[in-house]
């Protein structure tokens, strides 16, 4: 590449620099982008950047495979009921014990090796995340009542207390957080990553919501990108069945920071290497848009 072309790529991010200056963006962080080291270190390499442009990241992680070999290692099977972890006791502490004492600080410590300044946060840290107790509801029948299925310690945002968020926003740190919210007695609910990246983007009125994934976005019927969708395509999706599996969360965080606000969110490819970049700061971006 000559220099006229690098200088053209500069050229073409300034405006969104000068758009995005300031706001808040929520990264969803999990998958590949998450498991492999060259992916790990450009993602972190993004968020500093963005971050000295005067954007500020706010990072969710997940670690579902950390756990599960954890979890193998120790003798204990993982279970699963419509995509969510079953989760008693013992299997909380394994959750708890992974994503908060391990993946959580991995992710703080590379980005501050980088010469970042990165904070890692549970969500029982100053009760950032308050939860419920989820339940999972199986049709029986039109004249039965549904079964109630017990999942256990999996829970569902009903409070995301922002202030510290804002805090450490201003006082130039990147928050990490890992997805373990507090229940009402002070319990450890495990909370699915992407419904909590779609509940503090929302409370945090961010700019958008990029959750980063194992494929190049939404898929449609005949397995071809979809590349912007609106939340009333996205629902028909959900309700059809075009959207399945972990995409049926990921849709669904998109849809509850829409409706608190956020002005885009974004389902992208984790495994294509700066594809933050290249979906904050190019004209062309990746993956999928989703809009109001």
């Amino acid at each position: 590449m000559d220099n006229i072309s690098r200088a053209q790529i500069l050229i073409e991010a300034l405006p969104y620099i000068r758009q995005f200056a300031k706001k808040t963006i929520v990264i969803k962080y999990g998958g590949h982008a998450m498991a492999e080291q060259s992916l790990k270190d450009k993602f972190v390499l993004d968020i500093i950047l963005i971050k000295c442009v005067g954007i500020n990241p706010v990072i969710v992680h997940g670690g579902g495979p950390q756990i599960n070999q954890i979890m193998e290692r120790m003798g204990i099977r993982p279970t699963f009921v419509e995509g969510q972890r079953v989760t008693d006791d013992e299997t909380m502490s394994v959750v708890e014990m992974v994503l908060v004492g391990t993946v959580n600080k991995e992710i703080v410590g590379l980005i501050n090796r980088h010469e970042g300044r990165a904070v890692g946060l549970s969500g029982r840290d100053g009760d950032l995340i308050q939860a419920d107790p989820m339940k999972i509801y199986k049709y029986t029948g039109d004249e039965r009542p549904p079964e109630i299925i017990d999942i256990g310690r999996v829970g569902k945002v009903s409070i995301i207390n922002a202030g510290v968020l804002k805090s450490l926003e201003n006082s130039g740190f990147v928050p990490v957080i890992a997805p373990v919210g507090v229940g009402p007695e002070g319990q450890a609910y495990n909370i699915n990553a992407d419904l909590v990246a779609g509940a503090v983007a929302g409370e945090l009125k961010a700019e958008k919501l990029i959750l980063l994934t194992d494929v190049p976005g939404v898929m449609g019927s005949k397995n071809e990108l979809i590349p912007s969708m609106t939340a009333d395509e996205v629902r028909k999706a959900l309700e059809d069945g075009t959207a399945t599996g972990g995409m049926i969360p990921k849709l669904k965080a998109c849809l509850k920071a829409l409706g608190r606000g956020v002005d885009k969110a974004h389902v992208i490819d984790g495994r294509k290497e700066h594809a933050i970049l290249l979906e904050l700061l190019t004209d062309a971006g990746v993956g999928t848009e989703i809009v109001q």
